[in-house]
């Protein structure tokens, strides 16, 4: 237990007063993370919820660069952070300082517009993260839900080329994701392919020699996910599952499934064979922002910024230990001045469709409601 002498009680108190002016001045923002440091220090802790579960090897390496700040990071999806922020909120409370989530189209709405969180871009790294990626919030990187498949078992590509080809006697119950009601990223791939259905249409026409005939559906994306819920689909409770599924080694016949590409990472760990079928037409799933957000009023306003800061990646080639359990084949880092992970699809030949979070939001309550009468 650490024992607070006089001088360290005023220190903190003089740091504690500092902070207090600073942040009321609206100067934290502008300060850099040498200059965060004392004042975070004298908080002495930062609570961080994380929508990923590398959120831990960010607690460690974060706590070894500043060893005086108690990072305490909690693992929870984005849907599940969304009902207790909001829950919070009308209980007057707050205790998450840092909010690290995806799920934007939601998150902009009920968490932005609401007042819950604030956007926060540390002043070192602006000039170095592309302004679509900094408004309304910040995007740490570029995250996916995406169609892939066991390579050990083909070794050849993908053993679809069609996101149609899903809907066949071929892939009946052998098609898996995670319940796109319980994890709003899978709600939002299956709100994507709505508002893609021209190129669905397309891709059924390319399919099967002939135009679409919708069957009780308003558009080509919704016939594809009836048709998908018709064929047996397999929900799951969470990515895990999916990707243990797909791509555990020694399997004759795997299915495929919905799931996120940098969970290639752990295919040597796992004994997976995971990879994107990034060929498939018209598109094997979607991209989207994972934002990195300040509370209101966080209760440790200097440590807060500082582990966005620090989530943002050091001065080194490939982000150092803030940035390592996200440099990997499938997150697309939105720093311009960090290359692209080696083994990824270069970002430009990546086919996946980047989503637009507003438009995302108008219909996906709607589409929501067709999943659930599917169920």
């Amino acid at each position: 237990m650490k024992v607070l002498t006089k001088t360290r009680l005023g220190a903190i108190a003089i740091a504690l007063s500092t902070a207090t002016v600073a942040f009321a001045d609206g100067h934290l923002n502008e300060m850099t993370a040498d200059e965060l440091l004392p004042m975070a220090e004298a908080e002495g802790e930062v609570i961080v919820y994380s929508f990923t579960s590398r959120i831990g090897r960010v607690e460690t390496a974060f706590e070894e660069a500043y060893p005086n700040v108690d990072l305490q990071g909690f693992d929870i999806s984005s849907t599940e952070q969304i009902a207790r922020l909001t829950a919070e909120a009308q209980a007057g409370v707050t205790n998450a300082d840092v909010i690290y989530i995806s799920d934007t189209p939601v998150v902009l709405t009920a968490l932005l517009e609401a007042g819950i969180i604030a956007p926060y871009v540390p002043p070192r790294v602006a000039d170095r993260v592309p302004a679509e990626f900094q408004t309304p919030l910040l995007a740490q990187r570029l995250s996916t839900k995406v169609l892939m498949y066991n390579e050990e078992a083909n070794p050849n590509g993908a053993p679809v080329s069609n996101l149609w080809e899903l809907t066949t006697d071929e892939w009946r119950g052998r098609v898996i994701m995670v319940d796109p009601l319980q994890r709003g990223d899978y709600l939002d791939l299956m709100t994507e392919i709505v508002l893609q259905s021209d190129q669905m249409a397309e891709a059924y026409e390319a399919q099967f020699g002939m135009a679409i005939e919708l069957d009780g559906a308003a558009n080509a994306g919704e016939q594809f996910i009836m048709d998908l819920f018709a064929n047996d689909l397999i929900l799951v409770g969470s990515t895990d599952d999916v990707n243990a599924a797909v791509g555990a080694l020694g399997q004759e016949n795997p299915p495929v499934g919905f799931t996120s590409y940098s969970d290639r990472r752990d295919n040597e760990d796992e004994g997976w064979a995971l990879q994107v079928a990034n060929d498939v037409s018209p598109a094997p799933g979607i991209i989207f922002p994972a934002v990195v957000a300040l509370a209101t009023e966080p209760n440790n306003p200097a440590a807060a910024r500082l582990v966005i800061d620090f989530l943002m990646g050091d001065e080194s080639e490939t982000g150092g230990p803030g940035l390592a359990p996200f440099y990997v084949a499938g997150d697309y880092v939105t720093r311009t001045d960090i290359p692209p992970h080696p083994d990824a699809v270069p970002l430009e030949d990546f086919t996946a469709w980047r989503i637009n979070p507003a438009e995302t939001a108008t219909i996906r309550a709607e589409i929501g409601d067709l999943v659930l009468t599917l169920q």
